[in-house]
């Protein structure tokens, strides 16, 4: 009996009957739809099928408002660092200014600066001095050529002791420089008349 049941349900064997078994029926059934369906898709008019989904509208939507925000970001992030490389720029022009102003107010300290500049912007002079002005061919004042320099560059040098200059002298007199043996020039050039 157990042979008879399963035998009844495995189902007959082999082709028996108007067709197959269920499972290769729905086998064929499947087949014969997707033809048809494969049929139907090649015959529709790609003109009446629409082109712009719904989700494809959403998705273009989307994708626009990232481009406008990164964007919109974008563009102030670039204002913003003009905006700061601007501002270095002038700290580092205002530092420079500044420590030109601080040389300058330390050269003001300096006693030889200030004599200097009173005479030159005011024309002072000391008490017993005589000023002089000089004046070239058009009868404008002759500016005097020389500066003071900055203290720091004078407290580099340091002067020669009295000694040291002394004993060069002495080394020179011991060993003289050979003379030139040249004769003296009787006409000095760019002067008129003779020696």
């Amino acid at each position: 009996m157990a042979d008879q049941r399963r035998s009844s349900t495995r189902g007959p064997r082999g082709r028996t009957g108007p067709g197959r078994t269920p499972a290769a029926r729905r086998a064929a059934e499947a087949r014969a739809a997707a033809a048809a369906a494969a049929d139907r898709i090649a015959k529709i008019d790609p003109r009446s099928h629409p082109k712009l989904t719904g989700r494809a509208a959403v998705l273009v939507l989307v994708v626009a408002v990232l481009v406008v925000s990164f964007a919109s970001s974008l563009k102030a992030y670039l204002q913003q660092r003009d905006h700061i490389d601007a501002l270095r720029a002038q700290i580092a022009q205002r530092s420079q200014t500044i420590d030109q102003l601080r040389t300058e107010k330390e050269r003001w300290q300096d006693p030889a600066f200030v004599e200097k500049e009173a005479r030159q912007r005011f024309g002072y002079v000391m008490p017993g001095e005589t000023s002089y002005v000089v004046l070239d061919a058009s009868g404008n004042r002759i500016q005097p050529e020389s500066e003071l320099t900055s203290p720091d560059a004078i407290g580099s040098h340091k002067p020669k002791a009295w000694w040291e200059d002394a004993w060069a002298s002495v080394q020179l007199a011991g060993d003289p420089p050979a003379l030139d043996e040249r004769a003296p020039a009787r006409k000095i050039n760019g002067l008129k008349g003779t020696q």
